[in-house]
Protein backbone atom coordinates (compact mmCIF):
# COMPACT_ATOMS: atom_id res chain seq x y z
CA UNK A 1 0.00 0.00 0.00
CA UNK A 2 1.60 2.93 -1.28
CA UNK A 3 0.59 6.74 0.05
CA UNK A 4 -0.19 9.11 -3.47
CA UNK A 5 1.79 12.50 -3.18
CA UNK A 6 -0.64 15.42 -2.31
CA UNK A 7 -0.60 18.23 -0.30
CA UNK A 8 -4.07 16.29 1.92
CA UNK A 9 -1.38 13.29 2.65
CA UNK A 10 1.40 15.45 3.70
CA UNK A 11 0.50 14.03 7.13
CA UNK A 12 0.48 10.60 6.42
CA UNK A 13 3.85 10.69 4.53
CA UNK A 14 5.47 12.96 7.51
CA UNK A 15 6.32 9.20 9.29
CA UNK A 16 8.52 7.94 6.09
CA UNK A 17 9.69 11.84 4.72
CA UNK A 18 10.48 14.87 5.75
CA UNK A 19 7.78 17.23 4.61
CA UNK A 20 7.33 21.38 4.82
CA UNK A 21 7.67 23.08 8.66
CA UNK A 22 5.70 26.06 6.37
CA UNK A 23 2.86 26.64 5.67
CA UNK A 24 2.29 26.14 1.47
CA UNK A 25 -0.41 28.41 1.69
CA UNK A 26 1.65 31.85 3.14
CA UNK A 27 4.25 31.62 -0.13
CA UNK A 28 3.68 34.14 -3.12
CA UNK A 29 5.58 34.14 -6.23
CA UNK A 30 8.89 36.05 -6.10
CA UNK A 31 10.29 33.51 -9.31
CA UNK A 32 9.07 32.52 -12.61
CA UNK A 33 11.53 29.45 -13.39
CA UNK A 34 11.96 27.75 -17.36
CA UNK A 35 12.44 24.47 -17.27
CA UNK A 36 11.40 22.53 -14.70
CA UNK A 37 12.94 19.52 -15.04
CA UNK A 38 15.00 16.72 -12.71
CA UNK A 39 17.90 19.53 -11.84
CA UNK A 40 16.16 22.38 -10.74
CA UNK A 41 13.55 20.46 -8.42
CA UNK A 42 16.78 18.45 -7.19
CA UNK A 43 18.93 22.19 -6.74
CA UNK A 44 17.17 25.64 -6.33
CA UNK A 45 13.92 24.28 -5.65
CA UNK A 46 15.81 22.74 -2.72
CA UNK A 47 17.63 25.56 -1.68
CA UNK A 48 14.41 27.62 -1.04
CA UNK A 49 12.07 24.72 0.82
CA UNK A 50 15.52 25.05 2.79
CA UNK A 51 14.92 28.44 2.71
CA UNK A 52 11.49 28.66 3.74
CA UNK A 53 12.13 26.03 6.62
CA UNK A 54 13.61 28.13 8.14
CA UNK A 55 10.53 30.61 8.91
CA UNK A 56 11.83 33.66 6.03
CA UNK A 57 11.37 35.02 2.66
CA UNK A 58 8.13 33.75 1.86
CA UNK A 59 7.53 36.00 -0.78
CA UNK A 60 9.89 34.22 -3.19
CA UNK A 61 8.38 30.88 -3.55
CA UNK A 62 8.50 29.55 -7.74
CA UNK A 63 6.26 29.85 -10.91
CA UNK A 64 7.00 27.53 -13.44
CA UNK A 65 6.80 27.79 -16.78
CA UNK A 66 8.05 26.27 -20.49
CA UNK A 67 7.49 26.69 -23.91
CA UNK A 68 8.27 22.70 -25.02
CA UNK A 69 5.52 19.82 -25.31
CA UNK A 70 7.62 18.46 -22.80
CA UNK A 71 6.88 21.37 -20.32
CA UNK A 72 3.27 20.31 -20.65
CA UNK A 73 3.41 17.20 -19.64
CA UNK A 74 5.37 17.82 -16.38
CA UNK A 75 2.95 20.67 -16.02
CA UNK A 76 0.18 18.28 -15.77
CA UNK A 77 2.13 15.77 -13.72
CA UNK A 78 3.11 17.96 -11.14
CA UNK A 79 -0.77 19.83 -11.22
CA UNK A 80 -2.35 16.62 -10.13
CA UNK A 81 0.71 16.94 -7.14
CA UNK A 82 0.05 20.14 -5.80
CA UNK A 83 3.21 20.75 -7.62
CA UNK A 84 4.76 19.19 -4.46
CA UNK A 85 8.17 17.21 -5.36
CA UNK A 86 9.70 14.03 -3.50
CA UNK A 87 13.37 14.59 -3.51
CA UNK A 88 15.41 11.22 -2.29
CA UNK A 89 18.99 12.34 -1.72
CA UNK A 90 21.70 9.86 -1.71
CA UNK A 91 25.33 8.99 -0.41
CA UNK A 92 26.70 5.74 -0.97
CA UNK A 93 25.73 4.60 2.40
CA UNK A 94 22.53 6.52 3.44
CA UNK A 95 19.42 7.60 1.34
CA UNK A 96 16.49 10.03 3.06
CA UNK A 97 13.35 11.15 1.42
CA UNK A 98 11.82 14.83 1.35
CA UNK A 99 8.79 16.63 0.30
CA UNK A 100 9.37 20.10 -1.27
CA UNK A 101 6.56 22.37 -1.77
CA UNK A 102 8.60 25.68 -2.75
CA UNK A 103 6.63 25.93 -6.01
CA UNK A 104 3.20 26.98 -6.54
CA UNK A 105 2.12 26.76 -10.05
CA UNK A 106 2.82 26.16 -13.24
CA UNK A 107 2.00 28.15 -16.29
CA UNK A 108 1.43 25.62 -20.05
CA UNK A 109 3.24 26.29 -22.41
CA UNK A 110 -0.15 27.49 -24.26
CA UNK A 111 -0.59 30.30 -21.89
CA UNK A 112 1.55 32.50 -23.84
CA UNK A 113 -0.61 35.77 -22.75
CA UNK A 114 -0.54 34.67 -18.90
CA UNK A 115 2.95 33.82 -19.00
CA UNK A 116 3.51 37.18 -20.45
CA UNK A 117 1.21 38.75 -17.72
CA UNK A 118 3.33 36.93 -15.02
CA UNK A 119 6.53 37.94 -15.81
CA UNK A 120 5.12 41.62 -16.42
CA UNK A 121 3.70 41.29 -12.68
CA UNK A 122 6.13 43.78 -10.02
CA UNK A 123 5.97 40.67 -7.46
CA UNK A 124 8.11 38.90 -9.88
CA UNK A 125 12.16 39.85 -9.51
CA UNK A 126 13.55 36.69 -10.34
CA UNK A 127 13.80 34.96 -13.91
CA UNK A 128 15.73 31.81 -13.92
CA UNK A 129 16.95 29.42 -16.69
CA UNK A 130 17.90 25.69 -16.23
CA UNK A 131 17.20 25.47 -20.27
CA UNK A 132 20.03 23.05 -21.32
CA UNK A 133 23.16 23.94 -22.44
CA UNK A 134 21.60 24.09 -26.32
CA UNK A 135 18.81 26.52 -25.63
CA UNK A 136 20.30 29.49 -25.72
CA UNK A 137 20.23 30.11 -29.08
CA UNK A 138 24.42 30.87 -29.49
CA UNK A 139 27.30 29.03 -31.32
CA UNK A 140 28.79 26.43 -29.28
CA UNK A 141 32.26 27.36 -30.57
CA UNK A 142 32.25 31.16 -30.26
CA UNK A 143 29.25 31.77 -27.78
CA UNK A 144 27.96 34.05 -30.24
CA UNK A 145 24.02 34.72 -30.37
CA UNK A 146 22.65 33.06 -33.17
CA UNK A 147 20.27 36.20 -34.58
CA UNK A 148 19.81 33.66 -37.40
CA UNK A 149 17.79 30.75 -35.87
CA UNK A 150 14.35 30.40 -37.35
CA UNK A 151 12.68 29.99 -34.30
CA UNK A 152 14.34 33.74 -33.05
CA UNK A 153 13.91 34.81 -37.03
CA UNK A 154 9.82 34.16 -36.11
CA UNK A 155 9.99 35.84 -32.63
CA UNK A 156 11.60 39.11 -34.36
CA UNK A 157 8.58 39.39 -36.55
CA UNK A 158 5.92 38.87 -34.14
CA UNK A 159 7.82 39.73 -30.85
CA UNK A 160 4.14 40.27 -29.26
CA UNK A 161 3.17 36.31 -29.46
CA UNK A 162 6.78 35.20 -28.70
CA UNK A 163 7.44 31.04 -28.62
CA UNK A 164 10.94 30.71 -27.30
CA UNK A 165 11.81 31.56 -23.66
CA UNK A 166 13.79 34.69 -24.43
CA UNK A 167 10.44 36.14 -26.67
CA UNK A 168 8.80 35.77 -23.87
CA UNK A 169 11.25 37.59 -21.20
CA UNK A 170 11.96 40.25 -23.91
CA UNK A 171 8.33 40.97 -24.42
CA UNK A 172 7.36 41.05 -20.32
CA UNK A 173 10.72 43.43 -20.36
CA UNK A 174 9.08 45.40 -23.31
CA UNK A 175 5.75 45.76 -20.55
CA UNK A 176 7.85 46.35 -17.21
CA UNK A 177 9.83 49.43 -19.16
CA UNK A 178 6.59 51.11 -20.41
CA UNK A 179 5.29 50.87 -17.42
CA UNK A 180 8.11 52.14 -14.88
CA UNK A 181 8.56 48.72 -13.29
CA UNK A 182 11.69 47.67 -12.44
CA UNK A 183 13.19 45.50 -14.52
CA UNK A 184 13.95 41.39 -13.34
CA UNK A 185 16.97 40.17 -12.70
CA UNK A 186 17.43 36.84 -15.07
CA UNK A 187 19.38 34.03 -13.24
CA UNK A 188 21.18 31.19 -15.85
CA UNK A 189 21.13 27.79 -13.51
CA UNK A 190 22.56 26.23 -16.87
CA UNK A 191 26.32 24.91 -17.00
CA UNK A 192 27.46 27.20 -19.82
CA UNK A 193 31.01 29.36 -19.49
CA UNK A 194 30.02 32.63 -18.44
CA UNK A 195 26.07 31.76 -18.38
CA UNK A 196 25.17 35.47 -17.00
CA UNK A 197 27.08 37.05 -20.54
CA UNK A 198 25.29 34.28 -22.96
CA UNK A 199 21.92 34.79 -21.31
CA UNK A 200 22.21 38.61 -22.07
CA UNK A 201 23.88 38.25 -25.37
CA UNK A 202 20.30 35.75 -26.28
CA UNK A 203 17.91 38.20 -24.59
CA UNK A 204 19.73 41.85 -25.74
CA UNK A 205 20.00 40.09 -29.00
CA UNK A 206 16.88 39.03 -30.04
CA UNK A 207 15.40 42.36 -28.56
CA UNK A 208 18.10 44.14 -30.79
CA UNK A 209 16.12 42.44 -34.24
CA UNK A 210 13.01 44.29 -32.93
CA UNK A 211 12.98 47.28 -31.28
CA UNK A 212 17.55 48.11 -30.70
CA UNK A 213 16.92 51.06 -27.98
CA UNK A 214 14.70 48.53 -25.95
CA UNK A 215 17.82 45.87 -26.43
CA UNK A 216 20.32 49.05 -25.23
CA UNK A 217 18.19 49.39 -22.07
CA UNK A 218 18.37 45.55 -21.03
CA UNK A 219 21.96 45.84 -21.26
CA UNK A 220 22.04 48.71 -19.23
CA UNK A 221 19.41 48.10 -16.50
CA UNK A 222 19.07 44.52 -16.42
CA UNK A 223 21.23 42.17 -14.29
CA UNK A 224 22.31 38.90 -15.54
CA UNK A 225 24.53 37.00 -12.39
CA UNK A 226 26.15 34.68 -13.23
CA UNK A 227 26.67 31.04 -11.29
CA UNK A 228 28.08 27.81 -11.16
CA UNK A 229 25.55 24.74 -10.05
CA UNK A 230 26.10 21.71 -9.27
CA UNK A 231 24.19 18.23 -8.39
CA UNK A 232 23.98 15.26 -10.15
CA UNK A 233 20.56 14.17 -10.80
CA UNK A 234 19.56 11.65 -13.01
CA UNK A 235 16.55 10.75 -15.41
CA UNK A 236 13.66 9.36 -13.33
CA UNK A 237 12.38 6.07 -14.65
CA UNK A 238 10.41 3.12 -13.60
CA UNK A 239 13.57 2.15 -11.45
CA UNK A 240 13.62 5.14 -9.19
CA UNK A 241 9.51 5.36 -8.69
CA UNK A 242 9.83 1.67 -8.23
CA UNK A 243 12.57 2.50 -4.86
CA UNK A 244 9.89 5.10 -3.99
CA UNK A 245 7.63 2.68 -3.19
CA UNK A 246 9.33 -0.08 -1.92
CA UNK A 247 11.67 1.80 0.17
CA UNK A 248 9.35 4.68 1.15
CA UNK A 249 5.36 3.55 0.21
CA UNK A 250 5.06 6.53 -1.57
CA UNK A 251 3.52 7.13 -5.27
CA UNK A 252 4.93 10.38 -7.11
CA UNK A 253 4.52 10.23 -11.40
CA UNK A 254 8.24 12.26 -11.41
CA UNK A 255 10.41 11.54 -8.03
CA UNK A 256 13.84 12.93 -8.17
CA UNK A 257 16.50 11.06 -7.23
CA UNK A 258 19.90 12.93 -6.64
CA UNK A 259 23.20 12.90 -4.55
CA UNK A 260 23.61 14.18 -1.18
CA UNK A 261 26.08 16.97 -2.13
CA UNK A 262 24.77 20.14 -3.47
CA UNK A 263 26.60 23.28 -4.30
CA UNK A 264 25.69 26.90 -5.79
CA UNK A 265 27.65 29.84 -5.91
CA UNK A 266 26.40 33.14 -7.62
CA UNK A 267 27.56 36.50 -8.61
CA UNK A 268 25.63 38.77 -5.51
CA UNK A 269 24.13 40.81 -8.54
CA UNK A 270 20.45 41.28 -7.57
CA UNK A 271 18.97 44.98 -8.08
CA UNK A 272 15.33 44.18 -7.86
CA UNK A 273 16.26 41.67 -4.12
CA UNK A 274 16.85 38.30 -3.59
CA UNK A 275 16.44 36.12 -0.97
CA UNK A 276 18.54 35.42 1.28
CA UNK A 277 19.82 31.83 0.01
CA UNK A 278 23.34 32.56 1.85
CA UNK A 279 21.28 31.12 5.24
CA UNK A 280 21.30 27.55 3.56
CA UNK A 281 24.52 27.13 2.00
CA UNK A 282 24.55 29.63 -1.02
CA UNK A 283 28.02 31.10 -1.53
CA UNK A 284 27.60 34.71 -2.89
CA UNK A 285 30.75 35.86 -4.69
CA UNK A 286 31.84 38.79 -6.58
CA UNK A 287 33.03 36.57 -9.51
CA UNK A 288 32.43 33.46 -10.28
CA UNK A 289 34.57 32.46 -12.88
CA UNK A 290 37.07 30.59 -11.13
CA UNK A 291 34.55 28.10 -9.72
CA UNK A 292 32.54 27.44 -13.20
CA UNK A 293 35.95 27.04 -13.99
CA UNK A 294 36.68 24.46 -11.99
CA UNK A 295 33.35 22.72 -11.72
CA UNK A 296 32.56 22.97 -15.72
CA UNK A 297 36.29 21.64 -16.95
CA UNK A 298 36.66 18.89 -14.16
CA UNK A 299 33.16 17.91 -12.79
CA UNK A 300 31.37 18.14 -16.61
CA UNK A 301 34.91 17.57 -18.12
CA UNK A 302 35.57 14.63 -16.44
CA UNK A 303 31.82 13.31 -17.43
CA UNK A 304 32.95 12.99 -20.87
CA UNK A 305 36.06 11.32 -20.11
CA UNK A 306 34.10 8.70 -18.96
CA UNK A 307 31.03 8.36 -20.79
CA UNK A 308 31.94 7.80 -24.30
CA UNK A 309 34.51 4.93 -23.73
CA UNK A 310 31.66 3.20 -21.26
CA UNK A 311 28.94 3.85 -24.14
CA UNK A 312 31.02 1.83 -26.54
CA UNK A 313 31.73 -1.18 -24.30
CA UNK A 314 27.89 -1.10 -23.35
CA UNK A 315 28.39 -0.05 -19.52
CA UNK A 316 25.24 1.34 -18.39
CA UNK A 317 25.84 3.39 -15.14
CA UNK A 318 27.95 5.78 -14.07
CA UNK A 319 29.30 3.77 -10.70
CA UNK A 320 29.78 0.46 -12.99
CA UNK A 321 32.30 2.64 -15.42
CA UNK A 322 34.14 3.79 -11.70
CA UNK A 323 34.45 0.23 -10.75
CA UNK A 324 35.92 -0.49 -14.28
CA UNK A 325 40.10 -0.11 -13.40
CA UNK A 326 40.76 1.56 -17.32
CA UNK A 327 37.88 3.74 -17.26
CA UNK A 328 38.64 4.88 -13.43
CA UNK A 329 42.62 5.44 -14.63
CA UNK A 330 41.97 7.14 -17.61
CA UNK A 331 39.60 9.42 -15.56
CA UNK A 332 42.67 9.98 -12.89
CA UNK A 333 45.21 10.76 -15.62
CA UNK A 334 43.35 12.72 -18.03
CA UNK A 335 42.19 14.85 -14.66
CA UNK A 336 45.60 15.16 -13.32
CA UNK A 337 48.07 15.22 -16.35
CA UNK A 338 45.74 17.76 -19.09
CA UNK A 339 42.90 18.79 -17.21
CA UNK A 340 43.24 20.25 -13.66
CA UNK A 341 46.78 21.58 -14.76
CA UNK A 342 44.21 24.14 -16.79
CA UNK A 343 42.12 25.16 -14.17
CA UNK A 344 43.39 28.69 -11.99
CA UNK A 345 43.07 28.91 -8.31
CA UNK A 346 39.98 28.73 -6.43
CA UNK A 347 39.10 30.53 -3.59
CA UNK A 348 39.13 28.04 -0.48
CA UNK A 349 39.71 25.35 -2.35
CA UNK A 350 42.17 22.39 -3.08
CA UNK A 351 41.87 21.05 -6.59
CA UNK A 352 43.38 17.64 -5.92
CA UNK A 353 40.76 17.47 -3.08
CA UNK A 354 38.04 18.38 -5.28
CA UNK A 355 38.69 15.83 -7.36
CA UNK A 356 38.93 13.43 -5.01
CA UNK A 357 35.23 14.58 -4.13
CA UNK A 358 34.30 14.10 -8.00
CA UNK A 359 35.51 10.52 -7.85
CA UNK A 360 33.77 9.42 -4.71
CA UNK A 361 30.05 11.19 -6.71
CA UNK A 362 30.84 9.49 -9.78
CA UNK A 363 31.58 6.00 -7.88
CA UNK A 364 27.92 6.13 -5.71
CA UNK A 365 25.96 3.06 -6.67
CA UNK A 366 22.86 4.70 -5.36
CA UNK A 367 22.74 7.50 -7.84
CA UNK A 368 22.18 5.16 -10.81
CA UNK A 369 23.05 7.79 -13.16
CA UNK A 370 23.25 6.58 -17.07
CA UNK A 371 26.05 6.57 -19.37
CA UNK A 372 23.52 7.05 -21.79
CA UNK A 373 22.87 10.57 -20.05
CA UNK A 374 26.71 11.46 -19.78
CA UNK A 375 26.71 10.97 -23.46
CA UNK A 376 23.52 12.91 -24.17
CA UNK A 377 24.44 16.09 -26.48
CA UNK A 378 27.68 16.45 -27.23
CA UNK A 379 27.57 18.77 -29.84
CA UNK A 380 26.78 21.21 -27.12
CA UNK A 381 28.87 20.30 -24.53
CA UNK A 382 32.19 19.71 -25.75
CA UNK A 383 32.71 22.82 -26.57
CA UNK A 384 31.90 23.64 -23.13
CA UNK A 385 33.01 20.74 -21.48
CA UNK A 386 36.27 19.58 -23.18
CA UNK A 387 37.87 21.98 -26.25
CA UNK A 388 38.31 24.59 -24.01
CA UNK A 389 41.14 22.56 -21.63
CA UNK A 390 42.36 21.56 -25.59
CA UNK A 391 43.06 24.97 -26.51
CA UNK A 392 44.77 26.32 -23.25
CA UNK A 393 47.03 22.81 -23.39
CA UNK A 394 47.66 23.83 -26.47
CA UNK A 395 48.03 27.36 -25.95
CA UNK A 396 51.47 26.39 -23.10
CA UNK A 397 52.80 24.05 -25.73
CA UNK A 398 51.53 21.13 -23.20
CA UNK A 399 50.43 17.55 -24.25
CA UNK A 400 46.75 16.71 -25.41
CA UNK A 401 46.86 12.91 -25.67
CA UNK A 402 44.14 12.17 -23.50
CA UNK A 403 42.03 14.95 -24.86
CA UNK A 404 42.49 13.99 -28.02
CA UNK A 405 41.53 10.36 -26.72
CA UNK A 406 38.44 11.55 -25.32
CA UNK A 407 37.53 13.22 -28.69
CA UNK A 408 38.41 10.31 -30.74
CA UNK A 409 35.89 8.27 -28.60
CA UNK A 410 33.26 10.88 -28.78
CA UNK A 411 33.43 11.10 -32.61
CA UNK A 412 33.75 6.96 -32.43
CA UNK A 413 30.58 6.61 -30.29
CA UNK A 414 28.78 9.08 -32.93
CA UNK A 415 29.48 6.36 -35.85
CA UNK A 416 26.53 4.72 -33.87
CA UNK A 417 27.22 1.65 -32.82
CA UNK A 418 28.83 0.15 -30.00
CA UNK A 419 32.37 -2.09 -29.76
CA UNK A 420 29.53 -5.27 -29.86
CA UNK A 421 27.42 -3.94 -32.71
CA UNK A 422 24.60 -2.90 -30.73
CA UNK A 423 23.09 0.33 -32.53
CA UNK A 424 23.15 3.37 -30.29
CA UNK A 425 20.30 5.21 -30.55
CA UNK A 426 19.88 8.77 -31.40
CA UNK A 427 21.59 11.18 -28.28
CA UNK A 428 22.40 14.67 -29.39
CA UNK A 429 19.77 17.22 -31.33
CA UNK A 430 22.52 16.83 -34.40
CA UNK A 431 22.53 13.04 -34.40
CA UNK A 432 22.12 12.61 -38.00
CA UNK A 433 24.83 15.04 -38.80
CA UNK A 434 27.38 13.85 -36.29
CA UNK A 435 26.63 10.18 -37.75
CA UNK A 436 27.41 11.24 -40.98
CA UNK A 437 30.57 13.00 -40.36
CA UNK A 438 31.69 10.12 -37.82
CA UNK A 439 31.33 7.62 -40.34
CA UNK A 440 33.18 9.66 -43.17
CA UNK A 441 36.13 10.17 -40.48
CA UNK A 442 37.07 6.82 -40.13
CA UNK A 443 38.79 7.13 -43.28
CA UNK A 444 39.85 10.82 -43.01
CA UNK A 445 39.70 12.06 -39.43
CA UNK A 446 39.93 15.52 -40.80
CA UNK A 447 36.41 15.58 -41.61
CA UNK A 448 35.21 15.49 -37.76
CA UNK A 449 37.15 18.26 -37.20
CA UNK A 450 36.02 20.51 -40.06
CA UNK A 451 33.00 21.00 -37.76
CA UNK A 452 33.95 24.56 -36.98
CA UNK A 453 30.68 25.27 -34.95
CA UNK A 454 32.27 22.53 -32.81
CA UNK A 455 35.76 22.69 -32.62
CA UNK A 456 36.59 26.19 -33.96
CA UNK A 457 40.02 26.95 -33.90
CA UNK A 458 41.33 24.12 -31.79
CA UNK A 459 40.24 21.79 -35.07
CA UNK A 460 42.54 23.68 -37.26
CA UNK A 461 45.36 23.56 -34.44
CA UNK A 462 48.01 20.90 -36.10
CA UNK A 463 48.91 19.62 -32.85
CA UNK A 464 45.57 18.85 -31.95
CA UNK A 465 44.49 17.41 -35.53
CA UNK A 466 47.67 15.22 -35.68
CA UNK A 467 46.87 13.52 -32.19
CA UNK A 468 43.42 13.34 -32.72
CA UNK A 469 44.01 11.89 -35.85
CA UNK A 470 46.20 9.48 -34.43
CA UNK A 471 43.88 8.52 -31.70
CA UNK A 472 40.71 7.81 -34.15
CA UNK A 473 43.13 5.32 -36.07
CA UNK A 474 44.08 3.58 -32.90
CA UNK A 475 40.29 3.33 -31.73
CA UNK A 476 39.26 1.62 -34.84
CA UNK A 477 42.01 -0.22 -35.33
CA UNK A 478 43.14 -1.70 -31.89
CA UNK A 479 39.53 -1.22 -29.85
CA UNK A 480 38.80 1.12 -26.48
CA UNK A 481 40.17 -1.00 -24.25
CA UNK A 482 43.65 -1.35 -25.89
CA UNK A 483 43.86 2.12 -26.89
CA UNK A 484 43.62 3.29 -23.21
CA UNK A 485 45.81 0.87 -22.06
CA UNK A 486 48.59 2.15 -24.46
CA UNK A 487 47.42 5.62 -23.27
CA UNK A 488 48.05 4.78 -19.47
CA UNK A 489 51.29 3.04 -20.31
CA UNK A 490 52.82 6.29 -22.38
CA UNK A 491 53.33 3.63 -25.19
CA UNK A 492 50.92 4.57 -28.35
CA UNK A 493 53.70 5.97 -30.31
Amino acid sequence: MTIRLSAHSLGDISSVAATPSYNRQDLSAGIVHFGVGNFHRAHQAVFLDDLFNTGRDYDWAIIGAGVLPWDEKMRQVLAAQDFLTTVVEQSASHSAARITSSMIDFLSPDSTTAIIDTLASPAVRIVSLTITEGGYFIDPATNVFDADNPQIVSDAATPETPKTVFGLIVEALKRRRRAGIQPFTIMSCDNIPHNGPVTCNAVAGLANLSDPELAQWIQTEVAFPSGMVDRITPATGEREREILARDYGLEDARPVFCEDFIQWVLEDNFPAGRPALETVGVTFVPDVTSYENMKIRILNGGHAVIAYPSGLMDIHFAHEAMEHPLIRSFLEKVEQDEIIPTVPPVPNTDLADYFKKIEERFANPKIGDTIRRLCLDGSNRQPKFIIPSIADRIKAGAGIDGLALESALWCRYCYGTTESNRDIEPNDPNWDHLVSASRASKDNPMIWLEMEDIYGTVGQAAMFRERFAFMLQKVWSEGVERVIEGYLQNSLD
